[in-house]
């Protein structure tokens, strides 16, 4: 590697250090967070995408979600009840609807409709447990 004219800051050739020698699994752990808290994420090609604020300060028009996941939070008093709807709305058989509703949270779906969340939502909230749209 070739020494360039740049001279960067100490504290960027740290942190950039301390990227370079992640695990993979905490590589994925700081993209999921900087994607959920910060709106980051690489595109294609590993440059950054990210949402540059409005001229002058002004909010810019939000876009507005289509597509969204339905994940389960809690199972409830109604364990037996939930692990049903799941194992309905899922296909999963009833051993692997089981696992999925006790390792909370679970995304039960992913990437689906609003008004097909919305159902969804609903039965597992019917069912007794505690679901959010994300």
């Amino acid at each position: 590697m070739s020494e360039s004219a740049t001279a960067y800051a100490e504290e960027i050739k740290s942190l950039g250090e301390k990227i370079v020698g992640l695990t993979l699994k905490q590589a994925k752990e700081l993209s999921d967070y900087l994607k959920d808290v910060h709106g980051i994420e690489a595109a294609a090609g590993g440059a950054v995408v990210m949402a540059a604020p409005a001229e002058g300060g002004a909010a810019a028009a939000p876009v507005e979600k289509t597509e969204f996941d339905v994940v389960l939070t809690s199972f409830g008093d109604k364990k037996l009840d939930v692990v049903k709807v799941v194992k309905n709305l899922t296909g999963l058989s009833l051993i692997d609807a089981k696992k999925l509703v006790e390792g909370v949270p679970s995304k039960i779906k992913e990437q689906i409709a609003k008004d097909e969340a919305e159902k969804v939502k609903k039965e597992l909230t019917e069912a007794g447990a505690t679901v959010e749209l994300k």
